[in-house]
């Protein structure tokens, strides 16, 4: 007997507690044994995931609830991965949305809610985190229906049912008076309130490809939705390509999802969730389907890149000398091979052999690729982040984001200040407890190019921003984002503790004696406007004469942390970031300080 089957999936803006509230569903279906190790965020899965605290990939897992097979999609929270969110949903039939008690619907809360108005879909409501401070679970209901109305959703869809839950705590209720300590009533809405899957399974076979994976034993693994008929292991099947072209193969491995394992099938019909071994060029968006009939699904559409940058081959003094992979036919190869699973990228060719246009939703989006690519053993370059100039009924147009910021009061002034001079236009500005605001502001992309450093200086670190992708306006003119000169290597070498403690009232320093330092890499930057030139490899010339002061204990100031999306933000046009395996450096663009 088939068992009923519900196909929900998971969306909310960053941080807001979505695989919180999944691991808790997890572990109150009954699918971990007794006294299972189990992590927390456990359906984050990879490093990089784990390390930066968000979700980065959509993941498929589905527990059991009443004799009700619930089919369930992760999804990422940052607008940056805004791409995975819209290919799957195509998979489900309804939605939870969750949002942060305290901070209310967020700029990724509309992206995603919009897409899944879009589709048609009911959302259910999940006020998360009503135990933390400062929360005000009622104001939020009123506010997401606001939203609900501001994008345009249908009477039936403002008509949400909503609950009130702490996912880290583990329990859901339906009014806040109730007693709960458990996740029956978010299962029980969600039987209610998502609709059984529609499909036909007596029709020819139809399956959406929504994720690709990877196993050494089968090769390419494809996940999606049965839209029509029965799927059987060992069947012969055919793939439609996006091109029209049709590829016969057989279906090697059939699998269904059961918590956060797959599980071998005979047979999957109409509105389950399968991962299916046998089709070594299926790509996103392609349809499987029966070879005597083959019909194709609409390929997935998804907005387009907002941001593009320039990837080429090390050419610096010391290229070659940390990276495996190194050359433009490797890099070319790898990118490629990451357009076949990240549907919001795209890489184009250049003039130049050596270098690639790389376009993305983000700068977060970029770098997750370019962090993957280096722990993969890659080195290579790229240039400061452009945004993507578009033209809208004959009109040049760049495309704009909407900015949330919540800031000490303190900070309020500058962040004003500093988002005017970048174009930015306050929205609305809201006083919040405990001496915090939060401020709206919509502004170009390219204002918020290097923003975020600023950001965190202005707010002395204790500012939180987002953003996300608003919409195409015309171009709004010239924004000067000001920023001082750097400090340059003069010549290749060791820096040492006595030429950079000599230049140390010169600006602030990137690196620390003992660093490999070459001829046009960036060191520092300048107390002024200007760069500046410095030979950081220059020695003590040594005597046999003791001075006074040779006993004192001299130190340097603590040097600035360049990680890899912070020298992404601080470059300027004509600047480049160095990536390898090991190290993250800055360099200058001008031939003079090429290899030779």
């Amino acid at each position: 007997m088939t068992l009923p089957i519900r196909n929900v999936a998971i969306i909310a803006h960053v941080d807001h507690g979505k695989t919180t509230l999944v691991d808790s569903l997890l572990k109150q279906s009954g699918i971990f044994r007794e006294g299972e190790d189990v992590p927390d965020c456990v359906m984050d899965s990879n490093d990089l995931e784990r390390e930066r605290g968000i979700t980065i990939l959509s993941k498929n897992t589905a527990v059991r609830y009443k004799e009700t097979l619930i089919n369930i999609v992760d999804t990422p929270g940052h607008a940056d991965f805004g791409g995975e969110v819209e290919r799957v949903l195509g998979m489900v039939d309804g939605c939870v949305l969750i949002v942060d008690a305290n901070e209310g619907p967020m700029p990724q809360t509309r992206f995603v809610l919009k897409k899944a108005l879009e589709k048609g879909l009911r959302p259910i409501v999940v006020v998360n985190k009503i135990d933390r401070p400062r929360a005000d679970p009622h104001v939020a209901v009123d506010k997401v229906l606001d939203l609900f109305l501001e994008l345009g959703a249908d009477d039936d869809q403002c008509d949400f049912p909503y609950l009130f839950a702490s996912g880290l705590a583990g329990f859901a209720k339906k009014e806040l008076e109730d007693e709960s300590s458990d996740m029956k009533p978010l299962f029980e809405a969600i039987l209610r309130h998502v609709p059984p899957p529609v499909g036909d399974p007596e029709k020819p076979l139809q399956l959406q490809v929504t994720t690709l994976d990877y196993s050494d034993y089968l090769g390419r693994i494809v996940i999606g939705r049965i839209h029509n008929g029965t799927i059987n292991a060992g069947q012969q099947a055919a793939l439609v390509k996006e091109d029209g072209k049709i590829v016969k193969s057989k279906i090697s491995k059939l699998m269904g999802f059961e918590g956060l394992a797959r599980v071998e099938l005979e047979q999957s019909s109409a509105g389950n969730l399968v991962a299916v071994a046998g089709f070594a060029d299926a790509n996103i968006g392609e349809t499987i389907t029966c070879p005597n009939e083959p019909q194709a699904l609409p390929l997935i559409k998804v907005d387009e890149p907002t941001l593009q940058m320039t990837f080429s081959v090390n050419d610096s003094p010391f290229c070659g000398q940390e990276g495996d992979f190194v050359t433009s036919r490797q890099i070319r190869d790898r990118l490629m091979r990451e357009l076949q699973t990240n549907v919001a990228l795209r890489v184009e060719e250049t003039d130049s052999p050596d270098r690639f246009g790389v376009s993305g939703r983000g700068e977060l989006h970029l770098g997750i690729l370019i962090e993957t690519m280096r722990r993969e053993g890659y080195e290579f370059q790229v240039s400061q982040p452009q945004v993507i100039y578009r033209e809208v009924n004959g009109q040049p147009c760049e495309p704009y984001e909407l900015l949330v910021l919540d800031v000490p009061e303190e900070a309020v002034g500058g962040c004003i200040e500093r988002l005017g001079q970048r174009k930015g236009e306050m929205q609305d500005m809201q006083m919040g407890g405990a001496g915090r605001s939060q401020l709206e502001f919509i502004i170009p992309a390219r204002g918020l190019i290097g923003f975020r450093g600023e950001f965190m200086r202005l707010t002395r670190g204790d500012g939180i921003m987002n953003h996300s992708f608003l919409d195409y306006r015309p171009i709004i003119g010239e924004i000067s984002a000001r920023r001082n000169g750097v400090l340059i290597s003069f010549e290749e070498g060791v820096a040492t503790f006595y030429a950079l403690k000599n230049a140390e009232d010169r600006g602030s320093y990137f690196i620390t004696p003992g660093t490999k330092v070459y001829k046009g890499m960036i060191i520092g930057e300048n107390n002024r406007p200007q760069d500046l030139e410095l030979n950081v490899c220059k020695t003590k010339q040594l005597t046999n004469h003791r001075a006074a002061s040779g006993d004192e204990l001299v130190q340097l100031q603590a040097p600035i942390d360049m990680s890899l999306e912070r020298a992404l933000e601080y470059i300027g046009p004509d600047e480049l970031v160095e990536v390898t395996p090991e190290s993250i450096r800055l360099r200058k663009m001008s031939k003079k300080f090429a290899k030779r």
